[in-house]
């Protein structure tokens, strides 16, 4: 394969710094997909034009990702949009809690996107009442779009994509080690910090929460059929198109059948979806050079250690997507466990590294905001119910306070050899 230019990857760069600063300049600007839309096709022209003409190949094959990518990602959003949750308890520390604990195993049975679609809007109506609340959202996507989807292949795109390379579909459940002791990490931090953030609420507001209790009531369960009807076309291995057929026929069903009330009282729009797609477009095209140099120049890098995958996986899961970022870097283990005679493998993969790739992905899509797909929407939802979430690089301050120090101790745990 002939090699790409280092300077083929300053258009994915710019077009995260774009994504990053735009919003806080130009605001109104920056609101609407349209100009995001336009911004990113700027942007990632040059590369497309660049690949178009020596990489249709490589390109083709982004261009099929993407489109399973967001297909996916899109029916998981529309049909779990149809399930309304109504409700508001009260917005205490501990009824927060359960439900970044619902939303974990949630993510395991529907997809992260599912489960992050099914519970953030009652968790923002939940505490709606208070006014200390710009963390919850952060600590939702955390737990619920990203670490929660560790244990099933349809948890978590790096995962299903595993399971297409020969990874058993049941091996996943391994990884529970890991996903409890950064599940006990990150709760104990958030019950901590909304504990304190509770004492900080005005008591007006606390009695105006009591006083609208609900208990929760549950519309539109008849999509539970066509979410089990994605999930089998990605658990069955349905191969492309028909999967995504599939997919798209469960969305239709999902419109049809479900009520444009429930989705009005759900304050669906598909504003998130959209935004994602137009996007990510962008980060997929710009970011295949740099997959196809670390693809041929991996092996240079000296990257052997269960360790080094967890955080060069995760690194990268960071800012490029994480489903692609998995796959190069399981050719990577492919080759360095070539010369590793007598070690167990899971398909032809060393078992260590496959540990450390697997956990790197999924946890560190939570490093920033497009580190894995849910993310964005949950920012986007959240915003348009106002409340305040962090900025692009205010939301890495808390990823940087809180994740990086539990990773750290993931790694002396579980990955030091």
């Amino acid at each position: 394969m002939e090699a790409v230019p280092i300077v083929s990857g300053a258009p994915f760069v710019i077009l995260l710094l774009l994504i990053a600063i735009m919003p806080l300049p130009l605001p109104k600007f920056w609101d609407h997909n349209r100009n995001k839309a336009i911004i990113a096709a700027i942007v990632s022209l040059p590369i497309l034009v660049y690949m178009m003409i020596d990489f249709r190949a490589e390109l083709a094959l982004t261009m099929k990702d993407y489109i399973s990518f967001i297909i996916l990602l899109g029916s998981l959003f529309i049909i779990s949009g149809g399930i309304l949750m109504t409700g508001d308890l009260k917005a205490t520390p501990a009824t927060n809690t359960m439900f970044l604990v619902a939303g974990a195993i949630l993510a395991n049975l529907i997809g992260t996107t599912g489960a992050s679609m099914v519970l953030i809007r009652p968790l923002l109506r939940t505490i709606s009442e208070r006014k200390h609340t710009g963390h919850i959202p952060v600590f939702f996507i955390f737990i619920v779009s990203n670490i929660g989807g560790c244990l099933t292949p349809v948890g978590d795109p790096p995962l299903f994509l595993g399971y297409l390379k020969g990874v058993p579909f049941t091996w996943t459940l391994r990884l529970i080690p890991e996903w409890l002791v950064m599940l006990a990490i990150v709760l104990t931090i958030f019950y901590v910090w909304d504990s304190l953030a509770y004492r900080k609420e005005r008591a007006v507001d606390l009695k105006r929460d009591i006083a609208r209790i609900e208990p929760l009531r549950f519309s539109g369960l008849v999509n539970l059929l066509f979410l089990a009807g994605v999930i089998l076309a990605v658990a069955l291995q349905a191969p492309m198109p028909y999967r995504e057929l599939i997919m798209v026929a469960m969305t239709v069903l999902s419109l049809v059948f479900t009520s444009k009330k429930i989705r009005r009282q759900n304050k669906f729009t598909y504003h998130p979806i959209i935004e994602v797609a137009v996007l990510f477009i962008g980060i997929f095209i710009t970011m295949t050079p740099l997959l196809m140099l670390l693809h041929a120049k991996g092996a240079e890098l000296g990257i052997t250690q269960p360790w080094q995958f967890f955080w060069l996986t995760g690194g990268l899961s960071s800012f490029l997507d994480n489903a692609p970022t998995y796959v190069t870097l399981f050719s990577l283990a492919e080759s360095v466990t070539q010369h590793m005679p007598g070690a167990v493998t899971i398909a032809g993969v060393q078992v260590d590294l496959l540990r450390a790739i697997s956990c790197g992905a999924v946890f560190m899509g939570a490093n920033t905001y497009i580190g894995n797909g849910p993310n964005f929407m949950v920012k986007s939802i959240a915003e348009e119910q106002k409340v305040k979430v962090p900025h692009f690089f205010g939301y890495m301050a808390y990823s940087g306070l809180i994740l990086i120090p539990s990773f750290i101790i993931v790694t002396l745990v579980f990955f030091r050899n």
